[in-house]
């Protein structure tokens, strides 16, 4: 199915032919939000799939939003859901004539949002196993994408995602939000620019996990779907620490399900490090664990020498920090930007100068590309890139060696053991 542009997805014409006969006759009867920009015809339905600790700015945000309409939640977890489907109707009641309403809908399994075709857009905001095969049930139904980060669990799902969404056509944008952040695209601009000359080093701040653990099996809830949690990993005995959302830890210490810390604050931070080194098509082409030949930190090196190291301890405790021969940069969130020289920070590029994309924040680029049909900021491929150098930074800490990568034919190289790390074996039924 091939993505449209949202009014001509649902035929509001034949469907409100009547309304429209009524209009014609006594027009001071119908509200002017029936024909307006933001009227229920031309709203984008959207669904939002994980309702756990990630989904509430997305979900406050799209609720307060008058162009789209929030039509349906997913989760595996009962109470989650259910407070979710509360959360939307008291919203959308408290806006109404009744003072209620109940349109909003609950579902337990995705592949009902998927199927059903009044559902415009999907937010896919469940730990990171379970996006791709969500985020390709929504593609292949005809349904824009907002996927969290990273995109994906392997290199194998991040080339069939981005396939997908050439193929299908669809609007995927990859929750890389620091890109529509000012101080950080202004940061890649310097870069990019040539303003601080040529990159040598990279410091990037990812903070650390507890390691992983073994875990004494515990009950499952009853209002919790464990197996459907669990979906293509690994069976392991229920424990509340595995299945947990946490900025701490849970679910994300876990390699099953991740690639740790690479694919938590290095999904956003490697990011931000293609993108100021124009790299958003390719990628390093080595990465050597810490503690092995000589490096103290986590490293991996781009073709030109460039090296990224994590956590080695940045000035200011800014989160990345760029070393050139003429200069730094230094960003963070909360718009903190620093240059050496120190003017850097407030030059204006000139109109020959290089331009990155500007948004008026990530969310709204979304919906903005779901109705020109324009490509987001971070679109599948981006987030491929991006999701690769997270899970080759897995695999090279994982095994405990350095990893050759070839990001013109996407193959680790002279490896066949960490060759296999490309992809994994999913558990049935939860294939792909």
């Amino acid at each position: 199915m091939k993505h449209k542009a949202v009014q001509s997805r649902r035929d509001f014409l034949k469907a409100g032919s009547t309304l429209f006969g009524a209009a014609c006759l006594a027009p001071t009867i119908v509200p002017s939000s029936v024909f307006g920009a933001n009227a229920p015809s031309n709203r984008i339905n959207v669904s939002l799939i994980g309702m756990g600790l990630i989904s509430g700015g997305h979900f406050k945000n799209m609720l307060s939003r008058k162009d789209v309409f929030v039509h349906s939640v997913c989760d595996v977890d009962r109470n989650k859901l259910d407070n979710a489907v509360s959360q939307a109707n008291n919203h959308y009641g408290q806006k109404s004539a009744s003072g209620s309403f109940n349109g909003t809908k609950g579902y337990h399994e995705y592949e009902e949002i998927c199927d059903n075709p009044d559902v415009d857009a999907v937010m896919v905001l469940t730990p990171d196993h379970w996006h791709t095969m969500i985020s390709l049930a929504a593609i292949r139904n005809g349904k824009d994408v907002y996927c969290q980060k990273p995109m994906t669990l392997t290199i194998a799902e991040g080339r069939l995602l981005s396939d997908a969404c050439k193929q299908y056509g669809a609007i995927f944008q990859v929750g890389s939000q620091q890109r529509s952040e000012p101080a950080f695209r202004k940061a890649a601009e310097i870069v990019r620019n040539g303003w601080i000359g040529e990159i040598e080093t990279v410091y990037a701040h990812l903070g650390s996990f507890a390691p992983p653990t073994s875990l004494e099996e515990q009950p499952v809830p009853e209002h919790l779907d464990y197996d459907r949690w669990l979906g293509p990993t690994p069976y392991y005995p229920y424990n509340k620490e595995r299945v947990k959302g946490n900025y701490g830890g849970g679910w994300r210490r876990f390699w099953e399900y991740g690639a740790r810390k690479n694919g938590d604050w290095g999904a956003h931070h490697f990011d931000i490090i293609q993108w100021a080194m124009g790299m958003d098509d390719s990628g390093p082409v080595k990465f050597v664990p810490k503690g092995f030949d000589g490096h103290d930190y986590q490293t991996h090196y781009y073709a030109n020498g460039t090296k990224v190291l994590r956590n080695h301890p940045t000035t200011d405790g800014q989160m990345i920090e760029f070393i050139g021969t003429k200069g730094r940069v230094q960003v963070s969130r909360g718009n903190r930007l620093g240059t050496s020289p120190y003017n850097l920070k407030t030059d204006v590029i000139g109109p020959d100068g290089i331009h990155l994309y500007q948004t008026n924040g990530h969310e709204q680029n979304w919906i903005d590309c779901i109705r020109s049909r324009k490509q987001p900021i971070c679109p599948a491929e981006i987030g491929h890139r991006t999701a690769t150098i997270c899970q080759l930074s897995g695999i090279a800490e994982r095994l405990g060696r350095t990893i050759h990568w070839d990001p013109v034919k996407e193959e680790i190289l002279n490896d066949a053991a960490a060759a296999r790390w490309f992809d994994r074996p999913r558990r049935a039924p939860y294939v792909l």
